[in-house]
């Protein structure tokens, strides 16, 4: 067998990086897509939430991952899925069909995904020893930002200059989601290569839980799983429908209430400070709760990563064109984000722990998936009843259920702290 940490830093970041770009074009990506191609806010916010159903639904499935083959095996064979799907996007973009058709590959998609995160996540477990994973968290969740960010920055800049090139959104969207493929294919090439085959049979065999229903029952019978599911539940429901309608307020019109901002120009900022800050958040937060542990951070997190949204109300209520408020607000936004929700994936790793970790992990992240796409279905609406200006005050009034929750879940005060790990 492969000794534990093998190779980590070579592997790591490469996989969650992985992971995160995925997901970012199905549910981030997609609505500035729709969006240039003409489709309304509401229809945007509801297909591209539902898109967001199989990462709620994967818990279903968690199980069989555990069963079958290896974890190793699973998120290559799924990666080289999202290839073809992504592809299949492409190629449909500019037919007349197109909605039903991106849409169909964008699930399929979304369900190789979320499959690959879940075999991701376990490999995670098996392949680092203890103390490994909780110093390689803040690495791993801010290659997964990086995703993000590339997935809604830089490409998106991408799409903008080829809009401008070739004069057909269409077409220009096409090429951006085959050059994605393209790049995803040499990411799962790179896994390939760079992954060590951690796990023997005899470990595969230990590992696997004895039934389904094991697995479900162990997760609710949990201390306090009520309250822990409904923090989990509500902790996005503001952050989620922000992520949904910043793009088309930065896009729509002046009239409209939006900042009319090109494609090109959008994906410049979150591509430039925007990936800067991201990764700053990521590090410290990651940094400060190894020092401390879970408990003096976490509601200190959960502030900075709600605190932008107000900016964003004052954006809209100012109506102001300034690139450099404008992008201030996205440096304070991404800092937030990347710094607040380090916090959030740690607490999840604590719920996870025991017996079937990569299930429950599985599960815990399916219900923050839940939460997130329900904020997400509704923000379309939410915004066209509202206006930009009253959506983004109803976002930080949206928060504010998972600051209540906050003193009714319980946890180790130092969970997540650092002892003796070294940086290797």
């Amino acid at each position: 067998m492969i000794q534990k940490d093998k190779r980590a830093w070579a592997w790591v970041p490469v996989l969650y990086f992985t992971q995160g770009l995925p997901y970012i074009i199905v549910i981030g990506l997609s609505t500035i897509m729709y969006k240039r191609l003409g489709i309304s806010n509401a229809d945007i916010g509801l297909y591209t939430s539902l898109l967001g159903l199989p990462w709620v639904l994967k818990p279903l499935w968690s199980p069989f991952v555990d069963i079958k083959s290896t974890k190793r095996n699973w998120f290559l064979i799924m990666q080289l899925v999202v290839v073809a799907t992504l592809l299949g996007v492409g190629f449909t973009v500019q037919t007349n069909s197109f909605l039903v058709l991106t849409l169909a590959f964008f699930l399929m998609t979304a369900i190789a995904s979320a499959t690959n995160d879940i075999a991701t996540d376990g490999y995670y477990m098996i392949g680092l020893s203890e103390k490994k994973q909780s110093f390689f968290v803040g690495i791993r969740s801010t290659a997964y930002r990086l995703a993000v960010i590339t997935g809604s920055g830089l490409i998106v800049v991408v799409a903008g200059y080829l809009e401008k090139y070739y004069g057909d959104n269409s077409k220009a969207w096409s090429v951006t989601i085959i050059i994605t493929a393209l790049l995803m294919l040499l990411l799962t090439f790179y896994n390939f290569l760079i992954t060590p085959k951690y796990e023997s049979s005899a470990e595969v065999k230990k590992d696997k839980p004895n039934s389904f229903i094991e697995v479900f029952s162990s997760f609710f019978k949990k201390s306090n799983i009520g309250i822990t599911i409904a923090f989990i539940l509500s902790f996005r429901l503001g952050e989620s429908q922000l992520g949904k309608m910043v793009k088309p307020f930065m896009l729509d019109p002046q009239a409209e209430g939006g900042l009319d901002l090109s494609t090109e120009l959008v994906g410049i900022i979150d591509g430039t400070v925007g990936i800067i800050m991201l990764v700053i958040g990521g590090i410290l937060g990651g940094i400060l709760i190894s020092r401390d542990g879970l408990k003096k951070w976490l509601l200190p997190m959960m502030l900075i990563l709600n605190i932008p949204n107000i900016f964003y109300a004052l954006l809209a209520f100012t109506k102001s064109t300034s690139i450099i408020a404008i992008t201030g607000v996205v440096v304070i936004e991404q800092l937030g984000y990347g710094f607040g929700f380090t916090a959030f994936l740690i607490y999840l790793l604590y719920v996870a722990e025991g017996n079937s970790k990569t299930s429950h992990y599985a599960i815990a992240t399916g219900f923050m998936a839940l939460g997130a796409m329900f904020a997400g279905a509704i923000s379309g609406f939410v915004q066209e009843q509202l206006g930009y200006s009253y959506f983004f005050v109803w976002v930080v009034i949206a928060a504010i259920p998972s600051f209540i929750l906050l003193r009714y879940i319980e946890f180790p005060a130092d969970f997540g702290k650092k002892i003796n790990v070294t940086n290797e």
